[in-house]
């Protein structure tokens, strides 16, 4: 795998911890921002598997691609869904990351975003590692959402969010983070739940038991380009006439925010 996406991420240990996401992408989790919020609406053991999933696709890929210095990819997880992000030389490597992900213990489903072409520079993952950090403290610094529920992973300026939030709080979470200076994209991976989850979330943090279990709206879309695995779409008979590209909505600020593909 790339070294120096090993040794730029170990050093940025304030906005991502090896512990956590391994040699991976710049991420950033909440921050405890008043006297009393929910830190992570994950439950304590899915949170040790997210712990694990990642650990383990660090050193499964590594194991794998030790000696392809073409390979660098990062894989982060939350509730159990993982995300790859991170360049592969083609289209067959990028399938046989996917493939590994998809076969490590409680991986419930893979978001595969890699990209096909040569690795990042050194600066470029500073780049997004200033990117992240200007983020969460936009987050931080919002009144409409607790940034604690907000995983943000940035690669080659696109901004990928995470976590388990209400449509009406993914949606700020989204606008907010279009507005950060130097984003290229925002793609939306939010585990979508409903109003009366987040209050039952909250509601059992604040008796000081422990959270239920929860998951919500699987961020694959319909119609997507194939990058969650596995769910392999039908094939579809070819139409007539190709219909328009869709386009994604843009923010105010102008930069695109979309659900994952």
């Amino acid at each position: 795998m790339n070294q120096r996406r090993l040794l730029l991420v170990a050093a940025l240990s304030g906005a991502g911890s090896m512990g956590l996401s391994g040699c991976f992408p710049v991420v950033a989790t909440g921050m405890v921002v008043g006297a009393f919020v929910i830190s992570d609406r994950r439950t304590a053991g899915a949170q040790a598997e997210d712990k694990a999933i990642e650990l383990k696709a660090f050193d499964r890929i590594r194991t794998r691609f030790s000696s392809d210095k073409s390979v660098s990819v990062g894989v982060t997880s939350f509730n159990r869904i993982a995300l790859i992000t991170g360049s592969v030389p083609n289209a067959a490597v990028r399938a046989e990351v996917a493939a590994i992900v998809s076969r490590i213990e409680n991986v419930r489903l893979v978001i595969n975003e890699t990209q096909t072409g040569a690795p990042q520079s050194t600066s470029g993952y500073g780049a997004d590692a200033f990117i992240t950090s200007r983020v969460k403290l936009a987050l931080v610094d919002d009144k409409l959402i607790n940034a604690n529920f907000v995983k943000v992973v940035t690669e080659s300026s696109v901004v990928f969010l995470m976590g388990l939030v209400t449509e009406k709080e993914g949606n700020r979470a989204a606008e907010i983070t279009s507005r950060v200076p130097g984003v290229r994209r925002v793609v939306k991976v939010f585990e979508t739940i409903s109003e009366s989850q987040a209050m039952a979330l909250e509601s059992a943090a604040k008796s000081g038991g422990p959270l239920p279990e929860t998951t919500g709206a699987n961020p694959a879309q319909p119609g997507s380009t194939g990058n969650a695995i596995p769910t392999p779409a039908p094939a579809a008979p070819a139409p007539s006439a190709p219909p328009p590209a869709p386009v994604a909505p843009a923010s105010p600020s102008g930069t695109q925010v979309m659900p994952v593909r």
